[in-house]
C-alpha cells in the first residue's frame, strides 16, 4: 500500500473488484464508442467529495502506477488524494500539461482545454483524458455532435460548463489526431467526448 496515506476515514473501493472493474470498463468503452449517449457507472456510491461516483469509478478502473492524475484546486484535498493513492497507486501531478488524467470538479475555475497534454505527432496517445464534472445532463446549452460512433447526429446537454468550453472543443477537434478526450460526469452517469467529434452550437 502507498505510504503516508491516512486510512482511518478512507471510503471503500469496488465491492467486487473484478466484476465492478469489468462493468466500469464496459461503461467507459461505450461512453467513447457511442459519444453523446449517457452511460451509468454503478460500481461506487460512497466516494470522497467533491468527486462524483462516475469520476471515481473511472479513475479506479484506469489510473494506476504508470498514469498520473491532476486534480483541480477544489479536488486537491487530502481525502481525495489518499483515496486515489490507496485504491489506484497513481502518482498525483501538479502540472496539468503533463498528467495522463485530469479532474475538473470546479468548472468555474477550469483550465482552458489547450492547457492539458495534447500528445504529439509521433505519439498522439500521450494526450490527456480530462473529466469535467457537471451539474446536469438535462439542462444547459444544447449542442449537436457528429462523428465516429454517431449514426447521424446527437444532441448533448451539460449544465455548468464554462462559456468558452464548446469554442475550445472546436479547436480541440480541429487538431485531431492530437488533442484531448473528455468525459463529462454527473452523479453516476457519464458522456464521452472523443477528440474526433465535431460540434455545432
Amino acid at each position: 500500500m502507498s505510504t503516508g496515506v491516512d486510512t482511518a476515514n478512507l471510503q471503500p473501493g469496488f465491492d467486487n473488484p473484478v466484476l465492478d472493474s469489468q462493468a466500469t470498463f464496459r461503461a467507459a468503452l461505450d461512453a467513447f464508442s457511442f459519444p453523446g449517449n449517457k452511460q451509468r457507472f454503478d460500481g461506487l456510491q460512497d466516494v470522497p467529495a467533491p468527486l462524483m461516483p462516475a469520476t471515481a469509478a473511472f479513475l479506479l478502473m484506469l489510473a494506476d502506477l504508470d498514469t498520473s492524475v491532476w486534480l483541480d484546486a477544489n479536488a486537491d484535498v487530502d481525502q481525495v488524494k489518499d483515496y486515489l493513492r490507496f485504491h489506484c497507486g497513481c502518482p498525483l501531478s501538479s502540472d496539468a500539461e503533463k498528467a495522463n488524467f485530469a479532474v475538473v470538479s470546479d468548472v468555474s475555475a477550469a483550465p482552458r482545454l489547450g492547457e492539458f497534454a495534447q500528445g504529439n505527432e509521433l505519439y498522439p496517445d500521450r494526450s490527456a483524458t480530462v473529466i469535467f464534472q457537471v451539474s446536469s445532463f438535462d439542462a444547459g446549452q444544447k449542442i449537436v455532435a457528429r462523428g465516429p460512433g454517431i449514426q447521424t447526429e446527437i444532441r448533448i446537454q451539460a449544465e455548468g460548463l464554462p462559456d468558452w468550453f464548446w469554442r475550445d472543443w472546436a479547436v480541440n477537434a480541429a487538431c485531431y489526431p492530437l488533442g484531448i478526450d473528455i468525459l463529462l460526469t454527473c452523479g453516476n452517469e457519464a458522456i464521452g467526448l472523443p477528440r474526433s467529434i465535431t460540434v455545432e452550437t
